[in-house]
């Protein structure tokens, strides 16, 4: 006789090998939840972090190179000088970099007024963004000459001013002279960043230019795009360094400063940082229910099989060999819990992420749905992780087996 299929065929069904024993059903009930639960809240903390990250660096590039300047007299506009481009190109992580260049101005209404800094739109991320985000209107094609006064602001301010697509407005700009302008809104965006959205509205990076006495290579800043987001902080440590050592070796006259996305939005990362160790606490506790689940209903098999082990004792099967269909019982009731727990979850975080049914309050999570990403491994790993934790836990309970007496299991209670 196969001792450990047949065993745990019959151990894993009720009486007469009918049907499923409720103890079996509560366990695999458990093991899905707990799993589902894991799984949801690292999908939802990955989906945060990917599309805060995408809102920061939105406004922000991977890094910022500003120029330092000299003395009182000296400016600290940045140009794209013969050493920078020769600089920045050495660098393989570098992918993109393009001056930014942003004037103070006041958006002035026959009742209200309002102060913003007007950025001038350029670069492939920056627009696919904006454009991402726009409520209403539609984005403005600067190669155009008649679309060169069209600007794009936010709802915060079109609210405020109470302005709308297709509406002009005066606006009045601060640099050596004051200069007026009347603009046109293209459109208006919501990006749900508040610390953004308030002061920032964008315009042709020519008229930003032209407003600000500024030539066609230079700008406030450069914002330099890089291959790899994670390895932001050692690149920005790279590029700082290398700026260093031309100022040591008389390469420049110059001193350069380098900042990065991860410090200008440091706020948000942190906040993002606190609901790593939420999903720390949620794995533990759902592993903990889901383990403690199926350690009892692992006893409540055996008791309930009681004078069916001590017979397969009585004919000869090990204690280990029993113990082993133990085991071997309770790994496949949490593989079928894992398998119902991962369809299920992925089910729901797919039409989560396509239709954005559940929604959120975008004045507290700067997002107005819930966010979600799941990368396959992710869902790999768990279940690996959460099954060498199930097998490692249910050695315990299974040397229960070992004590039963087949003599004393096989004597009838009248």
């Amino acid at each position: 006789m196969n001792y450990p299929l047949y065993l745990a065929r019959r151990l894993s069904l009720g009486n007469g090998g009918r049907r499923m024993s409720p103890a079996v059903a509560v366990a695999i009930i458990a093991i899905a939840i707990s799993v589902s639960v894991m799984i949801a809240s690292i999908a939802i903390v990955l989906g945060f972090k990917r599309e805060i990250r995408d809102k920061v660096v939105g406004f922000n590039a991977h890094i910022s190179l500003y120029r330092m300047p000299m003395n009182e007299e000296d400016d600290n506009l940045i140009s794209i000088t013969p050493f920078i481009k020769e600089t920045l190109d050495s660098f393989p992580f570098i992918k993109e970099y393009y001056e930014q260049a942003a004037i103070p101005a006041i958006l002035k209404t026959s009742d209200d007024f309002k102060g913003v800094y007007l950025r001038g739109l350029k670069g492939e991320k920056p627009t696919d963004y904006l454009a991402s985000n726009l409520e209403d209107g539609d984005m403005p094609d600067y190669e155009e000459e008649d679309q060169k006064n069209k600007i794009l602001i936010s709802r915060i301010a079109a609210n405020q001013l109470k302005l709308n697509v297709g509406d002009k407005i005066e606006t009045y700009f601060i640099s050596d002279d004051i200069r007026v302008r009347k603009l046109e809104i293209a459109g208006i965006f919501n990006s749900h960043f508040d610390q953004y959205d308030d002061v920032l509205i964008f315009g042709s990076m020519n008229l930003v230019k032209q407003l600000g006495n500024l030539n066609d290579s230079t700008g406030t800043y450069l914002m330099i795009q890089t291959d790899d987001f994670d390895k932001v902080p050692d690149y920005t440590l790279k590029l700082q360094q290398r700026f260093n050592e031309a100022v040591a070796y008389g390469e420049t006259e110059s001193y350069y400063r380098t900042d990065n996305v991860l410090n200008q939005g440091r706020g948000f990362f942190s906040w993002l940082s606190l609901l790593d160790t939420n999903v720390v606490v949620i794995i533990i506790l759902m592993m903990v229910v889901g383990c403690v689940t199926l350690v009892s209903g692992m006893l409540i098999i055996i008791l309930e099989r009681k004078k069916f082990i001590g017979l397969m004792r009585a004919m000869g099967a090990s204690t280990s060999k029993i113990r082993n269909i133990f085991i071997y019982l309770a790994i496949k009731i949490a593989l079928i819990g894992f398998f119902i727990g991962d369809f299920v979850i992925i089910i729901i975080l797919y039409f989560q992420e396509r239709y954005h049914f559940l929604q959120l309050d975008a004045d507290s999570y700067y997002i107005d749905f819930v966010p979600v990403y799941l990368p396959g491994w992710i869902v790999i790993a768990l279940d690996c992780g959460v099954l060498l934790v199930t097998y490692l836990v249910l050695v315990l309970p299974s040397r229960f087996v070992g004590k039963i007496s087949p003599a004393e299991s096989m004597v009838r209670n009248d």
